[in-house]
């Protein structure tokens, strides 16, 4: 399943964005729980948090949140491990990743191990919580910043091989689904695509469903892997 179709079966109109913390770091938990319960006006409740990436799934298993912000560097299971088996789970909630360090390779690396975004944690209050309620919506989350410099080292590093494996996933689109494809490779927002293409922002989430099936791929951040990689 997508993780738009699972985003939405998830979340209910009328209740919080349920999320789950995994840090090792008790001041930085306790600052995103201040942050995303105090400044998203209760559309977000943090419903626990857990030290390390080995203790994510049972965490997630009780607590069954919609969105987990998870560490990368914890002491005993790092968070791109624990990524992969949060969602391996059965309808599991969307992931984002969180860092202090502005790598390009680690935006990678989640998005292979299943998140929806990847964050620093410079990220200001307000940019964090509209991470969150877009992940929970069904879209991804990136740091401006960092997306600019993941995305030229993708398309630096490509070979030629996996130019060609991409160019032939992005043919099995329609050439609306193409135009949606590329956009979500710029960092548009459904609601900036919608905008750019004329269109509902419903439609733009029923193509990228559709893109994300005809692809083979559970995020809209590998959507745009493959995009780049394609160029």
């Amino acid at each position: 399943m997508s993780d738009v179709a699972s985003a939405e079966r998830r979340q209910g109109p009328d209740r919080p964005v349920r999320v789950l913390l995994v840090d090792d770091d008790p001041m930085v938990c306790s600052g995103l729980r201040m942050i995303l319960s105090r400044g998203s006006g209760g559309r977000v409740e943090v419903v626990a948090s857990v030290p390390d990436g080995d203790q994510a799934v049972e965490a997630v298993q009780r607590h069954r949140p919609d969105v987990v912000l998870m560490d990368v560097r914890m002491q005993r299971m790092d968070g791109l491990t624990a990524t992969s088996l949060v969602r391996a789970l059965p309808d599991p909630p969307e992931v984002i990743v969180l860092t202090t360090f502005d790598s390009v390779d680690e935006p990678f690396r989640a998005a292979v191990a299943g998140a929806s975004g990847f964050l620093l944690k410079t990220e200001s209050p307000d940019d964090l919580v509209q991470h969150v309620l877009a992940v929970a919506a069904g879209e991804g989350a990136v740091s401006k910043r960092t997306a600019r410099q993941f995305m030229q080292h993708l398309h630096d590093s490509s070979t030629a091989p996996e130019r060609l494996s991409a160019q032939r996933a992005l043919a099995r689109l329609t050439a609306r689904e193409g135009a949606v494809a590329a956009l979500v490779a710029e960092g548009l927002s459904n609601a900036e695509i919608a905008e750019r293409l004329f269109v509902s922002p419903s439609t733009v989430k029923a193509q990228l469903s559709s893109i994300q099936d005809k692809l083979g791929v559970d995020n809209r951040v590998m959507v745009a892997v493959l995009v780049t990689r394609a160029e």
